[in-house]
């Protein structure tokens, strides 16, 4: 069994954002065994698993990718989209747009303090849109 859909994710600000329960509602039933690929279509986001429960996780994420990649370098020549632009593209390339997840028992087989973030480099980035790709039996 294959089964695809595309659906967004609502806006958010920049940040990490947990968004685990808002993806599992927009997933097909789930198989009893298999995977589940998610992919972010856009280049100035991505998708990672970390901490589900101490929302401090996220913020420290935030400030740490803020300061590996800054804004208004003078190194920058694509800038014309804004001072985010630029380095929200350099972020997604280090947290990846997709992710794969066993799925086990018809559910998520995350670990308890797991959880799925979208991880927003943009001020504004607006609704970001998920290809679920669901593999099983």
């Amino acid at each position: 069994m294959i089964q695809q859909i595309e659906f967004s994710l609502k806006p958010v600000s920049r940040g990490f954002h947990l968004v685990t329960g808002e993806i599992v509602r927009q997933l097909p039933p789930l198989p009893r065994t298999g995977i589940v690929n998610l992919f972010v279509k856009h280049t100035s986001c991505g998708l990672c698993i970390n901490e589900n429960a101490d929302p401090d996780v996220r913020t420290d994420m935030k400030k740490i990718f803020d300061r590996l990649v800054p804004e208004n370098q003078p190194y920058y020549e694509h800038t014309m989209e804004g001072s985010d632009d630029m380095p929200s593209h350099a972020k997604s390339v280090m947290s990846g747009v997709s992710l794969t997840i066993p799925v086990s028992d018809g559910r998520l087989n995350l670990g308890m303090w797991q959880g799925v973030y979208l991880c927003e480099y943009r001020d504004c980035g607006g609704p970001r849109r998920i290809v679920a790709t669901v593999v099983g039996e």
